[in-house]
């Protein structure tokens, strides 16, 4: 919403000498959003009003040249023009400054000035830049030969003056409004400024002037005057035979007829430029009054060419099939559930958002109805997403217009036209449909002051409550409380509870008047053991160099068809969403995956193809049997069973952990050849996460999707499995475009045991022993399990114990492989003899020899 200063300043008493930032200010501090406030460009040097006296036509050239002779008589013209001029001149330049000073002499006589456009005629008022003047953009103005003529000056449009965007033609003001020789800078208020507002949903009524001063008289605490406080005179009869069968989309409607319009008369100078400083292109007279009344009450309205109608009016729904022809000559077909004006012949408006082009006001036009109705915002709302036709009057509708508008603005607009356009306004006024009052408010009067924690001035509640419009009412509860009864007004439909008031005379007051007191720390045991596991994963899994992001948690059936689920796969059975934000994500996420995968898409779509992220976040798990979700009403508190049954309904939302690696584990350079990721790297992931919460995972083969059946480790604790990872299948990288050898990991940190103390470790001050072990095992048995052997066996001396090399070949024989362990052993309170040591080999080996059939390596 662009507003005008000045406009502004017309109705309230602002204090002498209020600068355009202190009004944005205000703004500010009654909970409205300021944009930017833009000081109207300034121009110096010479800017007057000229009489176009002369027009020749140059038709020697390719485009439409008119060479104009400008009166521009009047006092202090020439001066200001050969003042400039010598002020022009570079020092010594004796032939310049003649030269120009010659042609500021000449302007005692109509000056010569090239023109290319073409909208204005002969005795037309406009707007003349002479040489000397500085346009915005910083557009010296000097006289100079073009087009074979000397051009001693410029004829101005509207973006060149800097108080519109029309660029089409030249600024023409209407007869009467000036004279040749006034200064334009005045004439045209160019020391105004515009402050721009963004207008949230909740604020319909700031969408006009009327609400705007209202918000800054009550910031100021000035007086105010209501453009929209008179009601309108008394009507005979009906202006135009109109009815409602839509009562719900169509509150109320009201038409006023003028009649004898005159439709050569122009739109009068201010209100041109309170249209384009507003960001509006005038158009016509008929058309700027509608536009112009909308701005200043908030109250959209739409004329009719009365010689075009039909019959009488009829609001209703569209029928199957219909259409319309819109202002903007597109045909639109329409929806039973569109809002339409009809006569006769059929849809004529599309109700709140455009009118039809077959009632449009004309150039010829005469007889006008002036429409001003009240619709249900939602109606218009669904209207304009469905056409996708956005336009100021469907703004102001989906935000609700105040119901007690209409006939106020109708009879507005009639006005206008009966001053500017010499119409008769018609006897009769149609005045259809009563929307319902808003509901009165009863609260206590001391409500505000606790809530805010202030003890505010006596009589501040009933004060802030009557500028905002209420009608109130003091009196006194049961217990001998006072109370006040706030009738809200017809403009605030957010007003419905003792909290809407609240906020009013709390925002009023200002909110750097409510003192900020921090609570105090309660005493406490800090984290949780399960917050504290999930932060000390999360910071294993960043110091291993993968980077943490936020899952989507939102998901559909595409993904499980790319990862390769069955049908029957219970990740698939998912809680559906009512209102999806996305069309093709109506599902809580079953996995973790689901959202990582869709974010290295993403990245590798642009460019970043080595990934190492991962996520920790909660999984939504629907049960075989999910009870529905039980309705629970908001009177009262719900009950102990109303709470279970709630409980109950709530699918299950374990906390998991996962992670994707594609591209380099570790790049190449000039220290070396890089290394690609690869399942060890995932497997090695999940070890750190166990690791971090002190959990042993036991490893055995997995063969769970979107996981390569033979490159998949599931995790396991006490027998139960917790968790994958390993290489993505290469159907699953195929359908989702990653890099070749993607792989994952997923656990379920809800599933592990929660260690609630550890105990310290017991570090030994003796020296370790250091030993290798090569084993030769059949090449089916897993190295998890070997290792596992090994582990055992090696007792408690066996302090580690790392694989470091596997190889196959024909020294170990066919369907056989090597596997090479470090071992280091230690005992926590002697140095080891090469006897014990040895034995603890020898013994793990045995054990490796009974569980799995391995054989030292010779």
């Amino acid at each position: 919403m662009r507003i005008p200063v000045s406009w502004l300043s017309q109705h309230l008493e602002l204090p002498e000498g209020t600068t355009p930032q202190q009004l944005a200010d205000a703004f500010v501090r009654v909970g409205l959003e300021v944009e930017e406030v833009h000081p109207l460009a300034t121009v110096t040097g010479p800017l007057v009003i000229g009489r176009v006296a002369q027009i020749e036509e140059l038709t020697e050239f390719k485009k439409p040249i008119r060479y104009c002779k400008v009166e521009i008589t009047g006092p202090g013209v020439v001066g200001a023009a050969a003042v400039a001029a010598a002020e022009e001149a570079p020092d010594g330049a004796e032939e310049e400054a003649a030269e120009q000073a010659a042609v500021a002499a000449a302007l005692t006589e109509p000056p010569g000035i090239v023109c290319g456009a073409s909208n204005f005629r002969e005795g037309d008022l406009v707007v003349v830049a002479l040489p000397g003047a500085v346009l915005p953009g910083d557009f010296q103005i000097a006289a100079r030969k073009t087009y074979g003529r000397v051009s001693n000056g410029m004829i101005c449009s509207v973006k060149e003056l800097g108080i519109g965007e029309d660029h089409a033609g030249i600024l023409v003001l209407p007869p009467g409004s000036a004279s040749p020789g006034d200064d334009a800078a005045t004439v045209l208020g160019l020391h105004d400024s515009v402050i721009e507002l963004a207008v949230t949903p909740d604020r319909g009524y700031a969408l006009s002037v009327r609400g705007l001063a209202r918000e800054l008289a009550n910031a100021f605490d000035v007086p105010y005057g209501d453009p929209a406080g008179n009601e309108p005179p008394e009507a005979e009869g009906e202006a135009w035979p109109v009815h409602i069968e839509d009562r719900a989309g169509c509150r109320r409607f009201v038409a006023r007829r003028v009649t004898g319009l005159d439709p050569t008369a122009p739109t009068p100078w201010w209100m041109r430029r309170t249209l384009m400083l507003c960001g509006i292109r005038p158009i016509s007279l008929a058309v700027d009054v509608t536009n112009y009344v909308m701005l200043e009450m908030g109250q959209p309205l739409h004329a009719f060419d009365v010689a075009a109608l039909q019959g009488g009016i009829t609001v209703r729904r569209a029928a199957e099939g219909e259409k319309l022809t819109t202002l903007d000559s597109v045909e639109r077909p329409l929806s039973t559930d569109d809002l339409v004006v009809c006569d006769t012949s059929g849809p004529i408006s599309l109700a709140g958002t455009m009118g039809g082009e077959s009632t449009e006001v004309r150039d010829s036009t005469t007889d006008v109805l002036i429409e001003a109705a009240n619709w249900q915002p939602a109606t218009i709302a669904r209207m304009v997403r469905r056409h996708k036709l956005p336009s100021e009057a469907s703004k102001r509708f989906e935000r609700f217009v105040d119901p007690a508008l209409p006939a106020v603005a109708a009879e507005r607009a009639a006005q206008l036209l009966a001053r500017y356009g010499d119409a008769k306004i018609h006897r009769g006024r149609t005045d259809v449909g009563s929307p319902a009052l808003p509901e009165p408010i009863t609260m206590p009067l001391a409500l505000p002051d606790r809530v805010a924690g202030v003890r505010y001035a006596r009589g501040v509640t009933a004060h802030r409550l009557t500028q905002i419009g209420c009608r109130i009412e003091i009196g006194s509860a049961d217990d001998g409380t006072a109370v006040v009864v706030a009738y809200p007004p017809t403009w605030r439909t957010d007003l419905n509870q003792q909290a809407d008031l609240v906020e009013e005379v709390l925002r009023l007051e200002g909110y750097h008047t409510i003192p900020t007191t921090l609570p105090p720390v309660t005493s406490g045991r800090g984290l949780s053991p399960a917050q504290r596991r999930r932060r000390t994963v999360s910071r294993a899994l960043a110091a291993a160099g993968f980077v943490e992001i936020i899952p989507s948690p939102f998901t559909g059936p595409g993904m499980w068809d790319a990862l390769g689920l069955a049908e029957d796969d219970v990740r698939r059975n998912t809680v559906k969403l009512l209102n999806p934000l996305e069309a093709d994500k109506p599902e809580l996420a079953s996995t973790l995956l689901a959202g990582l995968l869709d974010a290295v898409q993403r990245n590798i779509s642009r460019g970043f193809r080595d990934l190492a992220v991962y996520g920790i976040g909660q999984v939504v798990l629907q049960r075989a049997e999910q009870p529905a979700m039980p309705e629970v009403g908001v009177a009262g508190r719900p009950s102990d069973e109303e709470l279970a049954a709630l409980n109950a309904a709530i699918p299950h939302q374990p906390v998991h952990v996962a992670a994707v690696l594609t591209g380099s584990r570790e790049r190449g350079g000039w220290w070396g050849k890089g290394r690609e990721a690869d399942w060890a790297d995932a497997v090695g992931a999940v070890r750190e996460i166990g690791r971090a919460a002190g959990v042993e995972l036991e490893v055995v083969a997995g063969t769970q999707p979107p996981w390569h059946p033979g490159r998949c480790a599931e995790f396991r604790v006490g027998g139960i499995p917790v968790g994958h990872a390993g290489e993505l299948h290469p159907k699953v990288v195929e359908a989702l475009g990653l890099p070749k050898r993607a792989c994952a990991l997923e656990l379920d940190l809800d599933a592990l045991p929660l260690l609630t103390a550890r105990p310290a470790p017991v570090v030994s001050p003796y020296p370790p022993v250091l030993l290798d072990l090569a084993l030769v095992v059949d090449e089916t048995v897993p190295a998890a399990k070997v290792t596992e052997a090994v582990r055992d066996g090696g007792g408690e001396l066996l302090e580690d114990v790392r694989l470091f090399d596997v190889y196959a070949g024909e020294q170990v024989g066919a369907g056989k492989r090597s596997l090479a362990f470090a071992l280091r052993l230690r005992a926590a309170d002697r140095t080891l003899t090469v006897e014990e040591a040895t034995a603890a080999r020898d013994a793990a080996v045995a054990t490796a020899t009974e569980r799995v059939g391995a054989s030292l390596r010779a």
